[in-house]
């Protein structure tokens, strides 16, 4: 199952707001649906969007009729800052955008076809990278963990937050193919819900053991002695290890840190942002209060005008985290 390809001249995604309940996909043609497949999360998780964002740049440039490097520069920077507007705070998405820029600066002494093809060939390139490096993350990551183990985690970070195996989820994959039995707690996890509506889906899919919890079930479980690990993904790591993820990571790697438990984060060298020194200087998305207010702004479940303050991230300081596991291997403090 793939989270995003290009299919008949178009962008084919899974509309992952129609899950659990429908697998529904959506052939994307126009920026403009690209743009809010992304702010609706339709399609999300940051490896994915690195793969969107190539992929819409292609989109924005293929039937182009200009003739000169300069006027088609102007489109493709155009393009990139409008995919760019979508959502702050996944590193991939623009280093996706950035991939695709540097491609036709470097040939931009040839024929406009010629370069359009080499941009294509980059936007195949960046997802056949994914598939491989969520492989190795798991491979990797693996090793971390014991058969018998509870492994908590927030959000998704699994095949649907990447192009076809995951992160976080990709390492629970791994061992589970290597025989291990994992048992799983998912948070239900804000935005959305994704960790109730995606990640339990998806392992129940696989075949793994999965407990859907409340977020603020996490204290008593781990108190209880009920985690033995938790492993979350991340959607951008400031060159000091801090990482922002899904709302209420933070607060999981506090509480894991008080009852001694591991925690790890997962996620490709693509969502590195060596540009930044510290997660202070992380943008963080703030969502539409429809989120919190309505059950998915079908009925009211909040008092009417309240207030809301509905980050989609927060920043987990790097001390608070026990290793990073990449492609590359497993980064110790």
């Amino acid at each position: 199952m793939r989270t995003i390809e290009w299919k008949n001249n178009k962008i084919k995604i899974i509309d992952q707001t129609k899950l659990p309940g429908k697998l529904e996909y959506l052939y994307i043609k126009d920026l403009e649906t690209l743009w809010h497949a992304i702010r609706e999360l339709k399609v999300r998780g940051a490896p994915a969007l690195g793969a969107a964002a190539a992929l819409g740049i292609y989109l924005g440039v293929k039937d182009t009729d200009k003739k000169n490097f300069k006027d088609f520069a102007a489109l493709i920077d155009k393009t990139a800052k409008y995919i760019a507007s979508s959502r702050p705070t996944a590193r991939n998405l623009f280093w996706g955008i950035e991939r695709m820029a540097s491609v036709a600066v470097r040939n931009k002494e040839k024929p406009m076809s010629a370069i359009k093809k080499l941009m294509f060939r980059e936007a195949e390139i960046i997802i056949e990278e994914d598939r491989e490096a969520c492989r190795k993350i798991g491979d990797f990551g693996s090793v971390l963990l014991k058969s018998g183990d509870s492994v908590l985690t927030v959000c998704n970070a699994g095949i649907l937050a990447t192009i076809d195996y995951g992160t976080a989820l990709g390492v629970i994959y791994r061992a589970h193919e290597k025989g291990k039995k994992i048992k799983v707690f998912a948070c239900e996890t804000r935005p959305l819900l994704q960790g109730a509506r995606l990640t339990t889906w998806e392992l129940k899919k696989k075949g793994i053991d999965v407990t859907l919890i409340c977020d603020n079930m996490a204290a008593s479980l781990m108190r209880e002695g009920k985690i033995d690990k938790v492993i979350t993904g991340a959607d951008r790591i400031a060159s000091n290890g801090d990482s922002a993820n899904k709302i209420g990571t933070y607060g999981l790697a506090i509480l894991a840190k008080y009852h001694k438990i591991p925690f790890y984060v997962a996620a490709p060298m693509s969502t590195f942002d060596t540009e930044i020194s510290t997660g202070k200087d992380i943008p963080i998305e703030q969502r539409p209060r429809e989120e919190v207010t309505e059950l998915f702004f079908k009925k009211p479940i909040a008092a009417r005008g309240v207030k809301v303050y509905n980050p989609a991230f927060d920043v987990t300081p790097h001390e608070l985290i026990t290793a990073i596991i990449t492609e590359k291997g497993i980064i110790n403090p």
